[in-house]
C-alpha cells in the first residue's frame, strides 16, 4: 500500500508508540484524523485533526469514523492503537475491571475492522492492529493484558484467511516500548527486558503497511527469542521465572512490606 496522501484513522495517539506513528506520517503528505482521551495532548497540523473518543464504548467509536469521513471524505488506512495494561497479581472479583481491558485491547480493534469493511464496500483499505509480544511470551503480572493481546493474534491469524483481496489486515507486535505505557500500568512497576523506542516500532509499522504484510515484529531480538523457545523452551521458562520473582518483588514494594 503506498500511504502517500492517504486518510488515516488512528486511535491512541497522544504518545508513545502512536505518536511517533504520526510523526512518521507526516513524510507522506497523509491526513489524519485522531482518536485519544486527551486530544488537546495532540500537536495540531493542518492535516491533523484530533477527537475525543473512549474506545471503550461503541458510541465514541462510531462516532469518530464518521467525524473523520466529514473531515476526510473516506478512510483508507485504520490504525487501531489505543491499549493499556494492568500490573498485578488477580487476587479480588472485578468484572468492570476485566471488561475495560478486553473492552479497550481487543473488542475496539476489530469493531474498527468492521466498520472499515462497512464503509469501504469492495474498495481497498489497510487495517493495523497494535498487539504486543506478549501475545507470544506472557508474562508474570500482565495475565489480563497478555490474554487480550493473544486473542487479538488468534483473530488476526484466522481473519487473514477469510478476508476478502480488498482487505489488508496488519498486526505488529511490540516488545516493551519505552512509553508512558508502563507508568500507567502500576505504580513503578519494573519494565520487562529487552525495550525498544516508539520511533522504531512506528518506522516497522509504516514499512510493514507499505510492503502489505501481515505481521511485524519490531524486535530482531525477540525474533530471536522465539525461534530459540523452538529448540531450548527452557531458556524462556528460566526468564519467565525470572519475572515472577520480579513480579513478587514488586508487590511487596507496593504493599509497602
Amino acid at each position: 500500500m503506498d500511504i502517500t496522501n492517504k486518510r488515516v484513522l488512528l486511535t491512541g495517539g497522544s504518545s508513545g508508540i502512536g505518536k511517533a506513528i504520526i510523526d512518521e506520517l507526516h513524510g507522506f503528505n497523509t491526513s489524519i484524523v485522531v482518536g485519544d482521551l486527551n486530544p488537546e495532548a495532540i500537536q495540531h497540523h493542518a492535516n491533523i485533526t484530533a477527537i475525543y473518543c473512549d474506545v471503550s464504548k461503541q458510541k465514541d467509536i462510531d462516532a469518530l469514523f464518521k467525524k473523520a469521513l466529514a473531515i476526510m471524505g473516506g478512510i483508507d488506512l485504520c490504525i487501531a492503537n489505543a491499549g493499556f495494561a494492568y500490573y498485578e497479581k488477580i487476587e479480588s472479583v472485578d468484572y468492570e475491571h476485566i471488561q475495560k481491558i478486553v473492552t479497550v485491547n481487543y473488542i475496539a480493534p476489530i469493531y474498527c475492522l468492521e466498520k472499515m469493511i462497512e464503509i469501504n464496500k469492495g474498495k481497498k483499505f489497510s487495517v493495523a492492529f497494535t498487539a504486543s509480544a506478549m501475545a507470544k511470551l506472557p508474562l508474570p503480572g500482565y495475565a489480563l493484558y497478555s490474554a487480550t493481546k493473544a486473542a487479538l493474534d488468534g483473530f488476526a491469524h484466522s481473519f487473514n484467511f477469510e478476508k476478502d483481496s480488498n482487505v489488508h489486515l496488519l498486526i505488529v507486535y511490540p516488545i516493551a516500548t519505552k512509553t508512558k505505557f508502563f507508568a500507567t500500568a502500576g505504580n513503578n512497576i519494573p519494565v520487562p527486558f529487552p525495550t525498544q523506542t516508539p520511533e522504531r516500532v512506528a518506522k516497522e509499522v509504516i514499512k510493514g503497511l507499505q510492503n502489505e504484510k501481515r505481521y511485524v515484529f519490531p524486535s530482531k531480538l525477540f525474533r530471536g527469542m522465539m525461534i530459540v523457545n523452538r529448540f531450548l523452551p527452557l531458556v524462556l521458562y528460566c526468564y519467565v521465572k525470572v519475572e515472577q520473582y520480579t513480579l513478587k518483588k514488586w508487590l511487596k514494594y507496593a504493599n509497602g512490606q
